[in-house]
């Protein structure tokens, strides 16, 4: 497919107007995509992105983005519970779907989206794309070629304050764990695969808070400790809340039986990472590849996909399984107890063309 790919947004609010809206004005000026339709509930809204940004039609109906002739790909950029629902309708109508996280609230429905997605002729892209980065493609290659060992231990965080905007983040079907700790929990199984069991502590430490000007009470767990069974002794921790202010510290740390390795910054937005191996003794610590990568990044991998009519690497089972996780994590948060996972996938696999040994800025030897 060699001419522009029709993409239509449903949702208009921050998200789509800031990264979303950046990654689709270069594709549109590098003639790869067009914008040719945009919803949102707010008719007001959905009106200012269309003049805007040049949008010829704009409207407050799903539906009218969904069916119509003239869009290729759908992109769902709504609140957490409309995700699954409208991915659904729209690759049942033969359009390819960009999903933001998570695919969907329930496990039902993300089986009833997985299903629909492999019969379907559109692809399915569900967020988050950290797979896609430079960086966690490298660090990928080095615990491939196993340098620093047999995995024992990972740790993962990802959290700030919490939005004060949108109050649906505080209700039932939202929460940071489907909006922040989704991203470590997609890291870590996209290179180890699929975990087994989930325990976790989750709790709601901020009962109430001001949202949108308006004093709310807090109806999901804003604060969260995990811990992952990925098999044979090796296990993960993932620290995530509406709860963290501030932190310094590597996003993702792995600690193998020679060596350990750590992703810098978030794993969303990776700040290079470094590496310890015993039999150098000593931290190499890399650049960033890209640090312009973007974290809206699916959607150019959507958009090369259906021009070159190759399936996603992303795809919907890792979604799921994800999402299993953290419904599971919710669980065992509330009665204390380990929960099976029994859904599994296949993780992607990169390609072995690494050249990150002659970019590493310094050795910080040990003494």
């Amino acid at each position: 497919m060699s001419c522009p790919v029709n993409i239509g947004f449903i949702g208009c609010g921050s998200v789509m107007n800031g990264p979303y809206m950046s990654l689709a004005r270069e594709l549109r000026e590098q003639g790869r995509i067009s914008i040719v339709a945009a919803c949102d509930v707010v008719a007001d809204r959905a009106r200012a992105v269309g003049e805007t940004h040049g949008i010829p039609h704009v409207t407050t109906d799903p539906r009218e983005v969904i069916d119509s002739a003239d869009v290729d790909a759908v992109l769902v950029l709504t609140s957490m519970a409309e995700h699954g629902s409208l991915a659904i309708a729209a690759l049942e109508a033969g359009k390819h779907v960009l999903v933001e996280k998570p695919m969907a609230v329930t496990l039902d429905e993300a089986a009833k989206l997985v299903d629909v997605a492999r019969r379907s002729p559109g692809h399915l892209v569900c967020a988050p794309a950290v797979v896609l980065s430079p960086t966690y493609q490298r660090m990928g290659r080095h615990l491939a070629r196993g340098d620093i060992g047999r995995p024992n231990l990972a740790r993962a965080r990802y959290g700030w304050a919490g939005p004060w905007w949108g109050q649906w983040f505080y209700r039932s079907g939202a929460g940071p764990l489907f909006d922040l700790g989704v991203y470590n929990i997609t890291s870590l199984t996209g290179w180890f695969g699929p975990a087994k069991r989930v325990m976790a502590m989750a709790g709601t430490a901020t009962p109430e808070r001001v949202v949108e000007g308006e004093r709310i009470t807090v109806e999901v767990e804003d604060n969260f400790q995990i811990l992952l069974d990925f098999g044979d002794a090796f296990f993960a921790s993932i620290t995530t809340g509406f709860t963290m202010q501030q932190y310094r510290c590597p996003a993702i740390e792995i600690y193998g039986s020679t060596g350990t390795i750590q992703m810098m910054g978030d794993d969303w937005a990776p700040r290079g990472y470094e590496l310890w191996q015993n039999d150098v003794r000593a931290w190499k610590i890399y650049h960033d590849q890209n640090p312009r990568w973007p974290w809206t990044d699916g959607l150019r991998h959507l958009v090369d996909r259906i021009q070159h009519d190759v399936a996603p690497l992303m795809t919907p089972e890792h979604a799921y399984h994800v999402l299993e996780i953290m419904v599971k994590a919710i669980e065992s948060g509330r009665d204390g107890e380990a929960k099976a996972i029994e859904s599994t996938f296949s993780p992607p696999t990169f390609d072995d063309g690494d050249t990150a040994e002659a970019t590493h800025l310094a050795h910080d030897r040990a003494e």
